[in-house]
C-alpha cells in the first residue's frame, strides 16, 4: 500500500504545502543567479524516471552557460571542488543543495518523489550494469539512500548497490530515515564532491 499508493499521496500533499515556502526562496535565488552572468535561472535536464520514461528535471543553474558535460569513466557525473565550470553562486547552491529545490515541481507533477534513486541522464544505458535498471521500478527522488549515505562521493558500483537496496526495502520508515540522514549530510557539508582533488581540465586530459 505504501509503495504504490500512500507514498504518492504524501508526495503530492507535502509538495503543495511546501510550495509557498519554496517560492519565497526561489525568487531571491533566481535574482542572484541572473545578476551574476545574465544567463538562464534554471537548468532543465532530460532524465529517465519510473519505467525509464523521459522527463525534464528542474534545477537552479549552477554552471556557466554552455558548460561542457564531463563524466567519470563509469558514466557518473563529474564533481570537483575545483570545477571551473561552476559559477561562484553555483558553488554555494551545490554546497547547500539549494540547486535541487525546483525539483519540488517535479514531485508535484508526479515525475519524481521526495525520496528515491536519483534520476539518470540519457545516453549512458550501455555503461550501466544489469542491476542498475532495478531503480526504474520506482519514481526517482530529490534525495535517496545513496545521497543520504554518500551524497556525491559514491562510485557507480556503490550507487547501484544502494539504489537496489532502496527498491527492495522501500518503506515509510526508510523514507523518513533517509530525509533526516540527508539533512544531516547537507548541514555538515559532507561528501559534496566525489573528485575533490581534481579539476575538470585534468579529467578531460
Amino acid at each position: 500500500m505504501y509503495r504504490y499508493y500512500i507514498k504518492r499521496f504524501f508526495d503530492f500533499i507535502l509538495s503543495l504545502c511546501i510550495l509557498p515556502f519554496l517560492l519565497a526562496i526561489m525568487i531571491p535565488v533566481a535574482i542572484i543567479i541572473k545578476l551574476e552572468d545574465g544567463g538562464p535561472v534554471f537548468y532543465n535536464a532530460l532524465r529517465l524516471g519510473k519505467n525509464m520514461k523521459e522527463f525534464p528535471m528542474y534545477k537552479f543553474r549552477s554552471m556557466k552557460v554552455n558548460a561542457p558535460d564531463i563524466r567519470n569513466e563509469d558514466g557518473s557525473t563529474f564533481n570537483s571542488d575545483n570545477d571551473p565550470r561552476v559559477t561562484r553562486v553555483g558553488r554555494i547552491l551545490r554546497k547547500t543543495s539549494i540547486d535541487e529545490l525546483p525539483q519540488l515541481l517535479n514531485v508535484l507533477k508526479g515525475d519524481m518523489s521526495f525520496v528515491g534513486p536519483r534520476p539518470s541522464p540519457l545516453g549512458n544505458k550501455d555503461l550501466y550494469p544489469k542491476e542498475f535498471f532495478r531503480k526504474f521500478d520506482v519514481r526517482p527522488g530529490i534525495t535517496g539512500y545513496n545521497q543520504a549515505v554518500l551524497r556525491n562521493k559514491s562510485t557507480m558500483e556503490q550507487r547501484v548497490k544502494n539504489d537496489v537496496f532502496y527498491v527492495e526495502n522501500i518503506s515509510a520508515f526508510l523514507d523518513v530515515k533517509i530525509v533526516f540522514m540527508t539533512a544531516t549530510s547537507v548541514l555538515s557539508s559532507k561528501n559534496i564532491n566525489r573528485n575533490s582533488d581534481q579539476t575538470a581540465k585534468e579529467v578531460k586530459q
